[in-house]
């Protein structure tokens, strides 16, 4: 399949993702779209990431562009360096996805760019190399401690004094900085799991052999938490001190409250416990993938411009639409996912209160989520199946036939089907790579997972 754009920018086959290839997308985004007069260049430590950033890298400067070239650095902190300066940014990632695989993720000067600048995108490829007189370029090794710099003035250096929490490093593009950040706030810091062969750590979706070595390091190392992120570190990993999985959403809403958000923009997949928590006003739901967060949070910011708007994933990506107060100084916005916030805020919370991370969890309204996916489906294939389950009744009970009767069905993104009881089953193909995924909701861990493993065994027995 050739390379397009999903729900996190453009994914491909690295076999595929030429020097032309990537020159005419560098060329269309910067036709299509705002630069501010330079653009900011990140990678991650997949393989295939370097040359892709030379190619990046030759055709801005053929374009007469000036070129930062910020090097291997969390997402985040690359999108924090170019906002700051009002220019624009191009990550070398596929984030989660097999090292098979790669991408790129654009920004313009006031973030992520949106659906409409993707089609402006794609409708400006094909576009011939100028080959004008290049712009300046320079090397900037500022961004990423910038953004290591943001957390420890907000939280200050106590914050997670007498904590010991473990770093799974892997691959993450984020893995010395994550330990910089937990010492930074007086943590201290345990690396574990580095891995110089890149590990496609996907943080919705953790197989049973990770989540036993997360358990057995908790025990063998005496910590509090486990910490990750995925390849690019824009997308969070916590586990409790008996590695206990915190899903995305409960970060996601952890996070939310420990900065007192009122108003929370989250895809429909995100766990519904936020609707019974008193401290939100509003709750906005869209569609799955980033883009349409920020759109949410946009048109909130637009009709109230001082709303304590947040938004995040279910994957436990956050954004921060205001300034919030942290313990010893200020967060400004940052209306792009980011792993680092949605680490440290449930962890500093926990600390402050005196109480382990997973009683601060417990606390939450009972409402359990779980997520899984088979690779290998292609997107048309897992489309047309759910269109024929939305379509047809008959269809749709007999695959569901397990449960009880069915009160809801929402194609928001997908196929979610809610039932008797106030379980949730979603359905959904991946939008970045020939995966389907499911998610489930329900009163108890063990029903999410159940649900999730049933499901996704019927997809494999049907689509194979």
């Amino acid at each position: 399949m050739a390379p397009k754009f999903g729900t996190s920018g453009l994914r491909g086959l690295v076999v595929e993702l030429t020097p032309a290839l990537v020159g005419d997308y560098t060329r269309a985004f910067l036709a299509a779209c705002p630069t501010g007069g330079a653009v900011h260049l990140g990678r991650d430590l997949r393989p295939s990431s370097p040359a892709i950033a030379q190619a990046v890298r030759t055709a801005l400067r053929d374009e007469g562009m000036s070129v930062i070239d910020c090097g291997a650095l969390p997402t985040p902190a690359l999108a924090l360096s170019a906002m700051a300066q009002g220019h624009a940014a191009i990550m070398v990632t596929g984030s989660h996805i097999p090292a098979d695989r790669n991408g790129l993720k654009f920004y313009v000067p006031t973030g992520e760019i949106s659906k409409e600048d993707e089609r402006a995108i794609n409708a400006h490829l094909g576009r011939k190399p100028a080959n004008v007189s290049a712009g300046f370029q320079r090397e900037d090794a500022t961004a990423a401690t910038d953004y290591l710099a943001r957390y420890v003035s907000a939280y200050g250096p106590e914050a997670l004094r007498g904590m010991r929490i473990g770093i799974y490093q892997h691959s993450s593009v984020a893995r010395d900085l994550m330990v910089a950040a937990i010492e930074g706030l007086g943590g201290a810091a345990i690396p574990l799991g580095r891995s110089e062969t890149f590990i496609p750590v996907d943080t919705e979706a953790l197989d049973t052999q990770t989540r036993t070595m997360l358990s057995g390091w908790c025990r063998e190392h005496g910590l509090d938490a486990i910490i990750s992120t995925d390849g690019d570190a824009d997308r969070p990993m916590v586990a409790d001190a008996t590695g206990r999985i915190v899903v995305g959403d409960v970060l996601g809403a952890l996070t939310a409250r420990s900065l007192g958000a009122q108003v929370i923009c989250t895809p429909v997949s995100s766990n519904s416990m936020i609707f019974e928590m008193p401290e939100f006003e509003a709750i906005h739901l869209t569609k799955i993938g980033s883009p349409f967060v920020i759109e949410a949070m946009e048109q909130v910011r637009a009709q109230t411009p001082n709303a304590r708007v947040v938004g995040y994933e279910a994957n436990g990506g956050f954004l921060l639409g205001f300034e919030a107060a942290g313990p010893a100084g200020t967060l400004a916005p940052l209306m792009t996912r980011d792993c680092l916030l949605p680490i440290l805020a449930p962890l500093v919370t926990a600390r402050a209160a005196g109480q382990p991370l997973a009683d601060l969890v417990a606390a939450l309204p009972p409402r359990f989520t779980a997520a899984d996916r088979i690779a290998g489906i292609a997107s048309a294939t897992a489309q047309a199946f759910l269109a024929q389950l939305a379509q047809d009744t008959s269809a749709r009970q007999a695959f569901f036939a397990e449960e009880t009767a069915q009160t809801d069905l929402d194609l928001t993104d997908g196929l979610r089907v809610r039932f008797e009881g106030g379980s949730v089953v979603h359905l959904r193909p991946s939008g970045n790579a020939p995966e389907f995924r499911c998610y489930a909701e329900a009163d108890r861990t063990e029903t999410a997972q159940t649900l999730v493993s049933r499901y996704l065994g019927k997809v494999r027995e049907l689509l194979g």
